[in-house]
């Protein structure tokens, strides 16, 4: 089986960072990144299983390029980003929609085992502001934009990030999904694709 291609101490995902998905969830553009944290409990690798979880009725898909920490950093400027990350993945933010709704705070939704898939490798050399992303729900696309449509560039991301709080090898920052997310139900493939990449693929089951 191949495994998630690192152990991350946390994945630190940013919230509407897509101008396509602001628009589609009636949203108004941050002045600065909306960020959340899911727990190194929640990864799982290629082909491994997202479980449905009992407590929801919505889960959806979100289909993410994931940038991946090479060293220990801290307060880290934008110009000085660049040398300090190991590659890009493929990363679905797998979210029960009816919970985060529910409690008017991401925690709970975004947090369930199994809910942080990515990989399959990590990628590095390749520029992360011009790619095609895609989410194919039982081979049909359902996500397809690129990130040239990011809000915040990685550089703004990872030093804003850093600012905040250190950021260890092998952390995962998941910079946010463009429009077309929606759900899955018990039984469906779902796989993120990125142009250069490659794709990560997933079923879901209860």
């Amino acid at each position: 089986t191949l495994k998630a291609p690192c152990n991350p101490s946390k994945i630190v995902c940013v919230g509407l960072n897509y101008r396509d998905h602001a628009e589609e969830m009636k949203d108004k553009i941050p002045e600065e990144p909306v960020l959340f944290i899911k727990p190194s409990t929640a990864v799982i690798g290629p082909k491994e299983s997202i479980i449905y979880p009992k407590m929801s009725n919505q889960v959806d898909y979100e289909a993410e390029l994931a940038v991946i920490i090479k060293d220990k950093i801290k307060d880290i400027e934008e110009d000085h980003v660049k040398e300090h990350i190991l590659g890009y993945t493929c990363f679905n933010d797998v979210t029960a929609r009816d919970l985060q709704k529910k409690d008017g705070q991401w925690t709970r939704a975004k947090s369930f085992d199994t809910f942080a898939p990515f990989g399959p490798t990590i990628v590095t050399n390749i520029d992360p502001s011009n790619l095609n992303i895609q989410l194919l729900l039982n081979d049909q696309i359902k996500q397809n934009s690129n990130t040239n449509q990011l809000i915040f560039s990685v550089e703004k991301l990872v030093s804003f990030i850093s600012k905040i709080m250190t950021l260890y090898p092998g952390d995962v920052i998941a910079t946010g999904t463009p429009s077309g997310v929606g759900p899955m139900n018990v039984g469906d493939k779902v796989a993120v694709k990125i142009e250069k990449i490659g794709i990560l693929e997933n079923n879901v089951i209860n």
